[in-house]
């Protein structure tokens, strides 16, 4: 079964997440408006099931909340793949939202990296800091152990310019964890 439960508790927040590849379905709550929104558009077009339940200090800003639900949902994919075992693990995506296209490319190859190449127009999207994104995205990328590029192509409105790349991560991902012929992980090594 391709499932996890993580969580983390930290003077600064309190997060709990519940994966689940092979499900569909969103519980999604962090007191941060589009943040919710972003993680829902996640599972619902990376075709699994997340719950997240997270408190944080929100009267400091989003930025611990944020970052530390990327480290928690990151410790629970790389919990639910296990050793990497009949994967494709490798998934890339374009997504195109209204002006904005993005592109993610993605290995799930136990050996963590990101490049993030984005700018946003506005500094804010409701309660959320468009600077968080990358944050997310790093803290997700390093606590899963997946290497990610992410990459705006163009786009002038930060909103379509967020939801795409999140958007494009979601479909990169569903393409890298579909069961493949091997039961062993795919690598000349044998073992990732």
């Amino acid at each position: 079964m391709r499932s996890a439960v993580v969580d983390r508790q930290t003077k600064e927040t309190r997060i709990h997440i519940e994966l689940d590849l092979d499900k569909t379905g969103t519980d999604i709550d962090t007191g941060i408006g589009f943040f919710d929104h972003m993680l829902t558009a996640l599972a619902v077009h990376g075709g699994f099931c997340l719950k997240v339940k997270a408190e944080g200090d929100l009267y400091v800003d989003c930025h611990h909340t944020i970052e530390d639900t990327g480290i928690v949902l990151g410790k629970a994919f790389d919990k639910a793949l296990g050793d990497k075992s009949g994967i494709a693990r490798f998934g890339s995506f374009y997504v195109p939202m209204d002006e904005a296209l993005a592109f993610c490319s993605l290995d799930i190859s136990a050996r963590p990296f990101l490049v993030f190449d984005s700018q946003f127009p506005e500094e804010r999207i409701g309660n959320y800091d468009t600077c968080m994104t990358e944050e997310f995205m790093r803290a997700f990328a390093y606590n899963s152990g997946i290497t990610l590029h992410l990459r705006m192509c163009y786009g002038k409105n930060s909103h379509h310019i967020t939801e795409a790349l999140y958007k494009a991560l979601a479909h990169a991902l569903s393409i890298a964890v579909q069961p493949s012929d091997s039961s062993k992980p795919l690598s000349t090594k044998g073992v990732l």
